[in-house]
């Protein structure tokens, strides 16, 4: 992007860098593109407004940057099978003293977790376990902590798709501003505040308690067939992406459906952690979209447009979305093969088909860099992995360091315009107690263990229907 040639003609680029793409002005505006240069090549049945994602690749000054081609949300995943037995609902019930459920806040998730791990051990002669997850020191344990770990916690300010002021990576940009302030709690942020602390605590300490032996060294591509071997009860953190390989047959080695190649699981909305309320995201999905850059010559990217346009066209998506089930269409996902198709898919159809569906969303626009921050995670969360800090020591150093960047950021768009004017312009550091205490986030330190709650799964369905 960044070298200005016409290596390729168009991208699928991630949503993610939403905030970089609409600051660095590199990429094509396709708002402007549609209605001006591009609008010959544009086909007038689009219908931009059917895009489920259209909000996730809108930039701060309301234009159009990115169209999604395919999308996954991070759910939560059970064992449906394994939670209706009545003999491990009423010794859960006893033992805890709420009923075995769909967790809807991290508590739950907790005891359930330890209940399956530590209490109920074994299931038809195979050892199982209550959690599943990674955390090898690699470039991929980044995404698992920006893919919205810190929201599902509560660290975020309320607002959808993304928090305001304060985004799911802790930094802070003002309501109808456009640059980002600070990561710090003491310049305002929230990556090293206490719900940031807690989650990356949660996540190290559920790991090593209550995943199967090795999980903690395990990266992500390892830790995939984890589900598919049958014997783990849950995972907080499953991307909706790898539904078609969890719907194959046992024949493939999928010990999670029965002999009709039912699914025996379920996919639910992910539990929040007690520093979340009611008004923020809940958690992460992911939209590859389209992207023209200005270094592709126009004719070049005219005849990019038209193909962009026909894999993602209406007739065609509902062909892909059967292949791939990464829905990108209103109008797709209302269709009837899925309606006829939704008993074996474990819940998908259900969720995108919900009110809820917009609590899920990609990384927003208070990340003004996403190349140059991503990278920051993964090198200070995994030391808390290997022992080397503590969860708040690892987020200090991670908040002081987006800060750092972001200060470069800020005199290069001070000094060349490189950000177009939307750069990072930090706040003066203060006492972190002066953010800490006042509404909205960064927040105070709050009962990290509040009672378990859970919902039935078919109650959930109904609210989902009503």
């Amino acid at each position: 992007m960044q070298t200005g040639r016409n290596l390729y003609d168009a991208y699928i680029n991630d949503s993610d860098l939403i905030g970089t793409h609409s600051r660095l002005q590199l990429a094509v505006n396709l708002s402007d593109w549609m209605a001006g240069e591009g609008s010959d090549v544009t086909n007038p049945m689009l219908d931009v407004d059917d895009f489920i994602g259209k909000s996730f690749t809108t930039g701060p000054d309301g234009k159009l940057y990115q169209l999604p081609d395919q999308q996954f949300a991070n759910l939560y995943w059970f064992r449906k099978d394994w939670f209706d037995r009545a003999d491990l609902q009423a010794q859960f019930k006893e033992r805890y003293g709420y009923d075995l459920g769909v967790p809807v806040n991290w508590s739950a998730y907790e005891d359930i977790a330890e209940f399956f791990s530590i209490h109920v051990k074994e299931i038809d002669g195979v050892q199982i376990y209550g959690h599943m997850d990674y955390g090898k020191r690699a470039p991929d344990l980044g995404w698992r902590m920006t893919d919205a770990w810190l929201s599902m916690a509560g660290a975020g300010s309320k607002g959808l798709p993304n928090g305001i002021p304060v985004d799911e990576w802790g930094i802070r940009m003002e309501a109808g501003s456009c640059n980002p302030v600070g990561a710090s709690v003491s310049r305002g942020g929230a990556a090293n505040g206490p719900a940031a602390v807690y989650a990356i605590a949660k996540w190290d300490e559920w790991l090593r308690k209550y995943a199967p032996p090795g999980a903690a060294s395990y990266d992500f591509y390892q830790s995939l067939p984890a589900l598919s071997q049958g014997n783990v009860a849950q995972q907080i953190f499953w991307y909706t992406a790898f539904t078609a390989s969890m719907v194959a047959p046992k024949s493939d080695g999928n010990n999670t459906v029965d002999d009709d190649g039912n699914p025996q699981w379920r996919m639910a909305p992910s539990p929040h952690g007690p520093y979340w309320e009611e008004g923020q995201k809940l958690g992460y999905q992911d939209a590859g979209s389209w992207t023209l850059f200005k270094s592709t010559p126009v004719d070049r990217r005219k005849a990019a447009w038209l193909y962009a346009q026909f894999v993602v066209s209406k007739t065609v998506d509902v062909k892909k979305s059967h292949v791939g089930l990464t829905f990108i269409r209103e109008s797709t996902i209302n269709h009837q093969s899925f309606t006829d198709r939704a008993p074996k898919l474990g819940g998908l159809i259900e969720f995108y088909r919900s009110p809820d569906r917009v609590l899920w969303s990609p990384t927003g626009v208070n990340v003004p860099d996403y190349p140059k921050l991503a990278q920051i995670w993964w090198q200070q969360i995994g030391d808390v992995n290997s022992g080397a800090f503590t969860p708040q020591e690892a987020m200090d150093r991670l908040a002081t360091e987006m800060d750092l960047v972001m200060s470069r950021m800020q005199a290069a768009d001070e000094k060349a315009g490189v950000y177009g004017g939307c750069g990072p312009r930090l706040n003066d550091e203060s006492d972190p107690n002066e953010w800490l205490n006042k509404p909205g986030s960064p927040k105070a330190k709050v009962d990290e263990k509040p009672q378990g709650q859970t919902i039935g799964y078919d109650e959930l369905i109904k609210r989902w229907q009503s």
